[in-house]
């Protein structure tokens, strides 16, 4: 004979399961749908090449505990002459070749970073 506490537990279980499991691909799904909705935004936005200036760079790491490998994202944020910042996601070595304070051309589409070429100030 089950006690009452045991048949809610085998009421209760499977239906948090079924949640639990509806929570998880509805994130998955949403992030899948944002990620191609923002895909498809730039390919729609216009190809611009702005004055602009490197203000900022950092980086975001995450893993690397234990056994597990490290992943680092890298940020570049740029002020154009209106006044207004924009940061866009770079790669390590285009990183590595702006710093803070550069004045240069940049080319971005959307929130998809193109290029910086510097322009020389002397």
């Amino acid at each position: 004979m089950f006690s009452p506490f045991e048949d809610a537990m085998f009421t209760f279980v499977p239906i948090f399961i079924g949640i639990v499991a509806i929570i998880v691909f509805g994130g998955i799904i949403f992030a899948i749908v944002k990620s191609i909705s923002t895909w498809n935004s730039n390919n729609n936005s216009p190809k611009l090449t702005v004055p602009a200036e490197v203000v900022t760079k950092r980086t975001q790491t995450s893993g690397g505990s234990g056994d597990s490998s490290a992943s680092t994202w890298y940020y570049a944020t740029f002020q154009v002459e209106s006044g207004d910042r924009m940061e866009l996601a770079v790669n390590g070595s285009q990183y590595g070749m702006l710093a803070d304070g550069d004045i240069g051309m940049l080319t971005f589409q959307g929130t998809r970073f193109g290029a910086f070429e510097r322009v020389n100030n002397v």
